[in-house]
């Protein structure tokens, strides 16, 4: 007798667009619908992820193994490593199978995504795994396009940078480029607003929370946040 080796299946990371469900390339929707497993970040309080919402918008599920993947809020070494080997696993077991695996992101896989880590993880523990992307429109380029602001022209200069307490450091960003988009941007939002009015850029500055998404808000004058407490998923873009 002779045995047939199983072929392993692919870990595909697939951006599926910022929220506005029309914002997903055909490739990704091809994907979708090809890949038997189709992995996607589970909230523990059972509330439904944004990526989550758009594939079942274009994807009977019913017909697919819907793998929810926890991913842990916390800074602690020891249960993140404990909870992304778990993750890592759960993928394994599949992909061990031949089974092919769209593991969706919002925004684009290779932007600030949980894909990047995933894939890393993937790698190092099962090098033999064929790892791919399917690049999607991110928060940034949302941004842009409902904000009808072009982020850099001819020889200028865009940055990404997510916001921090360094307020050194962010001053700089703001002087050293032509746009500066901040994501991440809620939990220093008070200090981003005294270093533009230090700079007098507040009226260079928008604000936009969940964007191209039906919550979708816009501010136009930043001075407005102050003292504010917005989502996660709120950023900044300032264009002098």
């Amino acid at each position: 007798m002779t045995s047939t080796a199983i072929t392993l299946g692919t870990l595909y990371g697939v951006g599926v667009g910022p929220g506005d469900p029309e914002l997903i390339t055909v490739k990704a929707f091809r994907m979708l619908k090809e890949c038997p497993v189709i992995a996607y970040p589970k909230k523990r309080m059972g509330a439904k992820s944004y990526a989550l919402e758009i594939v079942e918008l274009y994807v009977d599920t019913s017909g697919k193994e819907m793998l929810g993947l926890v991913f842990p809020m916390t800074k602690d070494r020891a249960t993140l490593d404990q909870e992304w080997s778990k993750t890592v696993d759960a993928c394994w077991r599949h992909l061990q199978a031949g089974k092919d695996i769209a593991f969706v992101t919002e925004g684009d896989p290779n932007l600030y995504s949980t894909f990047i880590h995933m894939a890393r993880l993937m790698q190092e523990v099962h090098p033999e795994v064929p790892v791919r992307s399917v690049p999607g429109i991110s928060s940034v380029l949302g941004a842009a396009a409902r904000l009808d602001l072009p982020l850099a022209d001819g020889d200028e200069q865009v940055a990404i940078v997510p916001a921090n307490g360094d307020r050194q450091a962010m001053k700089l960003a703001i002087e050293a480029h032509d746009a500066i988009v901040f994501i991440k941007v809620a939990k220093v939002l008070d200090m981003m607003i005294e270093i533009l009015e230090e700079l007098n850029l507040t009226e260079k500055a928008s604000v936009v929370t969940k964007v191209t998404s039906p919550q979708e808000l816009i501010w136009r004058d930043v001075r407005e946040l102050k003292g504010q407490e917005l989502e996660y998923l709120t950023l900044m873009v300032v264009r002098k």
